[in-house]
């Protein structure tokens, strides 16, 4: 026979198996017992990694090892303010990897944070207080409102008992519990209602449980396992650099070992090639590169903290710009988190309520137009209960000069200063009431309550007495179905009438309609108590009640993120709600907010556990809402999405979150309702818990790895040109056109601050127009490349080319070879400074306005002013071996500097027109999206 699950079990099977009975508890010899077999109720912690074993794991990257091996270089060749600044580079990057590793493996530790300090355990017939630690399986616990449940638990007794498990299973509202055993076998963490888990909060109600399942064994300590297993995904920037370190390596020592052997070759002195060979080697290791990616990633998140997100680690900005799917949580994201009533059902008439949150801001409209509230008898009374049976409470409250908060004036367009305090479905009502002017302070003066008869999962009813100057009044709100068995009359176009069979219908047939929409769905009614009597029970009280009416609530879309989805579709980015809830909310909202294409699927956290992983491969791109998920589910998700080629983002806020966003691409926790387990393992925090800004990010991290290409682009080619500059003339056997004192200089000025200046560059208009590069997509990709090696070509031809015609007018003249090698280091310096304006675009230095980026105006300007500095200032002449030049070799130094780029950009801008011409009359206005 099959063993039963704990939530199959009755009070006596679990009684039996585990040997206890709810009066006695445990003895001291049945505790150390159980304690020998399933140890310690704590969540217990994988072997750390050493702080200095992390740390030296810093320096395992062959980017750095490139570094490296330029430090030694320009240490041989007595560089050493170069070889000291890539050594700060390289501990600078060391460090900062450090500190976010570091601080990734905090996880475990905030979720320890979650467990119950101490339990109340009854034990030896006694009830006592003792550490959460000491409490194993068939320990008999007593839980309160406010408690945090120290282990998992089966109840066997419950009393009005209401438990917030949003952070474990993401259902947004506190989750009614009982003690009745549910036969299904496959039941979802947010359906198991006879079981209380670790680490989430009792609200209301009180219960008596058996422990069932403690430390790693259970639903928390399932998810700290899944945390500490899970390996963070390197990021794609990550990937390209370690790839282009090594191409770098290959291609630099190849050319300049080829120099080398072509010079000597060619007569060239052995020691004054290998220094120009040193020299060589030196210029084409980009060791700005770590410094300006930092910066440039440093100052993508100062700009982002403006647009509420705040980054962790700084390479996920990058990543976030090659996100291909955005799995986010719905609870708070994507919506509110504000239960909102929208829609009221009266006397037969169909009501609808705008405004949303806990704002008195709205209106009750039929059929348009607003309701009167004082000749409307049924929507008079429907709110009158909802305000009246209700606890909870909601607080006006605004920002002080100093970001505090406090009570203060009405906010005209907002109700971010509208606090709740209490069930969000209470809450809602009140906001209803409040918006028609019918606010609980209206009615505190009127009615006095007398006595209360809290909702529990059982009877699906509140209600409460409440006495005033005509007398005393029931009122009471609950499921419809079970409200309407208890009705004898319904208040029907302002009248009393008996509920026939036909008005029943029409009640339960307009439930069904608001349940269809996804909403909430209570009834309300009431009866007039005679003056002297008493009702004892529930049932005495919840009988013969006139039925008013139905309160429709949702927890609303935010505003902006339909536009924010739509912007994500257009950027080829696919959005994926994964939820909690249940299927039919989550559904209607995916559809308010245009989550589901046409075809598009929604599953189950049941259907999805049938699945197998290559099943789940095979439908996952066509899959755009999962409801009732556990943690393991979002982990499948993830991976398998990962497993289909996608970069995932992934956000959520609670700590079945944890896992799957530590396994994503770029983990994104919400920063006002995220917990502090969350936020550890994610790269980026939402101050706003805002989906839009996500898109926001999407748009800086695209941004930034295009700057980063531009950098790349720039140099690298700028780098092509001296070392083809050098490899022609040997091979043509030509004397040495730069010094390698020269090529230094030119490195240094280069790579220094129009580099940097193209780190922080704008972005082009339609950068939120294309789809996202793939994962795998290589640094040199989208014909970069060949970008790097054309316009190196023509560098390095032109540098030549003046060098050579400079020496071709007099070769044996005294003194011009130094003219010539001084034409040619200027000629390179000036091409790769006006280069520099063409690498701001993906088409030509035409299509963009080159004075828009100020700081590269000011940094090329500083470039040509240390450049003119090596030429007219006499104490450097000497160094850098050069002369001043004449009106004819500047002539001439700028008329091949210019060639490069503006023989490929006038190419581009014809090649363009023709593009926009072709095929079959029709028009296509951008060139980068040609179709025939």
């Amino acid at each position: 026979m099959e063993l039963k699950k704990w939530h199959q079990m009755r009070a006596e099977e679990l009684q039996d198996m585990l040997g206890v009975q709810p009066q006695q508890g445990l003895t001291e010899e049945d505790v150390e017992r159980v304690r020998k077999k399933n140890g310690w109720n704590e969540l217990t912690e994988a072997k750390r990694i050493s702080p200095i074993i992390l740390f030296l794991n810093q320096f395992k990257d062959f980017m750095v090892l490139v570094l490296m091996g330029a430090t030694l270089l320009s240490g041989m060749l007595g560089e050493y303010l170069d070889a000291i600044t890539i050594i700060a580079i390289i501990l600078l990057n060391g460090i900062l990897g450090f500190v976010q590793e570091f601080r990734a493996e905090r996880s475990l530790l905030a979720l320890k944070q979650l467990s119950a300090p101490s339990a109340k355990v009854i034990r030896g017939g006694k009830l006592d207080v003792i550490s959460t630690k000491l409490l194993v399986p068939g320990d008999i616990i007593v839980v309160e409102s406010g408690d945090r449940i120290p282990a998992d638990v089966r109840w066997l007794e419950t009393n009005s008992c209401s438990v917030e498990e949003s952070a474990l299973t993401g259902e947004s509202l506190p989750v009614s519990k009982h003690s009745q055993a549910i036969d299904e076998d496959e039941v979802p963490l947010g359906d198991q209602k006879n079981i209380g888990f670790m680490g989430t909060m009792m609200t209301r109600g009180t219960a008596k449980g058996i422990v069932v399942r403690t430390g790693m064994e259970t639903e928390m300590g399932k998810i700290a396992d899944l945390i500490q297993n899970t390996e963070s995904q390197d990021t794609p920037l990550q990937h390209r650099l370690e790839q282009l370190g090594k191409i770098l390596i290959i291609v630099s020592l190849a050319l300049t070992v080829l120099v080398v052997v072509a010079g000597i070759m060619n007569g060239q002195p052995a020691v004054g090639m290998l220094l120009a060979g040193v020299s060589l080697a030196v210029a084409a290791i980009p060791e700005g590169l770590p410094a300006i990616v930092t910066v440039a990633l440093a100052l993508g998140v100062q700009r982002m903290i403006k647009r509420k997100a705040i980054v962790r680690k700084l390479p996920s900005v990058e990543t976030l710009g090659c996100a291909s799917v955005i799995c986010s949580d719905k609870t708070g994201t994507l919506t509110q988190n504000k239960m909102t009533v929208t829609h009221v059902w009266v006397g037969g008439r169909d009501l609808e309520v705008t405004g949303d949150g806990y704002a008195p801001l709205g209106q009750i409209l039929e059929n348009k137009c607003p309701v009167e509230l004082k000749n409307d008898q049924g929507l008079r009374r429907l709110l009158q209960i909802g305000t009246l049976c209700n606890n909870a409470e909601i607080v006006e409250t605004v920002s002080d000069e100093t970001g505090g908060k406090r009570k203060g004036k009405e906010e005209e367009e907002t109700d971010s200063s509208w606090d709740l305090k209490g069930d969000p479905t209470e809450g809602a009502l009140v906001a209803l009431s409040s918006k028609m002017g019918m606010s609980p302070s209206s009615l505190n003066g009127l009615y006095k309550r007398e006595e209360e008869f809290p909702f529990d999962s059982e009877r699906k009813l509140m209600s409460v007495v409440v006495c005033h100057q005509g007398g005393r009044l029931l009122c009471t709100k609950g499921a419809p179905d079970v409200l309407l068995r208890k009705c004898s009359y319904i208040l029907w176009e302002g009248k009393v009438v008996p509920c026939t069979g036909t008005l029943r219908q029409k009640v339960l047939d307009a439930n069904e309609e608001m349940a269809s929409k996804a909403l909430r769905v209570l009834g309300t009614a009431y009866r007039d108590l005679r003056p002297q009597e008493r009702v004892g029970s529930e049932g005495e009280a919840e009988s013969q009640l006139i039925f008013v009416g139905l309160t429709g609530m949702i927890d609303p879309p935010r505003r902006e993120v339909r536009d924010a989805i739509a912007t994500c579709r257009r950027a080829g980015i696919k959005t994926v709600m994964i939820t909690g809830d249940h299927g039919t909310t989550a559904e209607a909202i995916a559809h308010q907010l245009g989550i589901i294409p046409r075809g598009g699927l929604s599953m189950s956290g049941q259907e999805l556990s049938g699945l197998s992983d290559e099943q789940l491969d095979a439908q996952v791109d066509h899959i755009y809402v999962y409801a009732r998920v556990s943690p393991e589910h979002k982990l499948r998700i993830v991976k398998s999405l990962q497993r289909k080629g996608h970069v995932v983002a992934m956000t959520g806020d609670g700590v079945n979150d944890a896992p799957a966003i530590k396994a994503s691409d770029i983990g994104i926790a919400m920063g006002i309702t995220g917990t502090d387990v969350t936020k550890e393992a994610s790269s980026l925090i939402l101050s706003d818990d805002n989906f839009s800004t996500i898109v926001s990010a999407i748009e800086e991290g695209r941004n930034i790895y295009e700057n980063i290409r531009k950098f790349i682009r720039y140099l690298l080619a700028s780098n092509v040109g001296e070392i083809l500059t050098m490899l022609f003339a040997m091979m043509l056997a030509l004397p040495l056109p730069l010094l390698p004192i020269q090529i230094l200089w030119v490195n240094l000025v280069t790579d220094g601050l129009p580099a940097m200046a193209l780190g922080v560059d704008q972005p082009e208009k339609d950068l939120m127009e294309h789809k996202p590069r793939g994962a795998k997509e290589n640094i040199f990709g989208r014909r970069l490349g060949w970008k790097i090696i054309s316009r190196g070509f023509l560098i390095g031809l032109c540098t030549l080319g003046a060098f050579w015609l400079t020496l071709r007018i007099a070769p044996d003249q005294p003194g011009q070879l130094i003219k010539a090698q001084s034409v040619a280091f200027a000629t390179l310096v000036i091409a790769q400074l006006i280069h520099v304006f063409d690498c701001r675009s993906s088409r030509s230095i035409f299509h963009r306005n080159p004075f828009q980026n100020k700081y590269l105006v000011i940094a090329v300007l500083s470039s040509l002013i240390l450049m003119l500095a090596v030429f007219y200032i006499e104490p450097l002449q000497p160094i850098f071996k050069t002369v001043p030049l004449g009106l004819r070799e500047w002539a001439l130094t700028i008329v091949a500097a210019s060639i490069p780029t503006f023989l490929m950009g006038i190419g581009s801008v014809w090649g363009g027109n023709r593009h926009k011409h072709r095929g079959n009359g029709r028009i296509v206005v951008k060139s980068t999206k040609i179709s025939a």
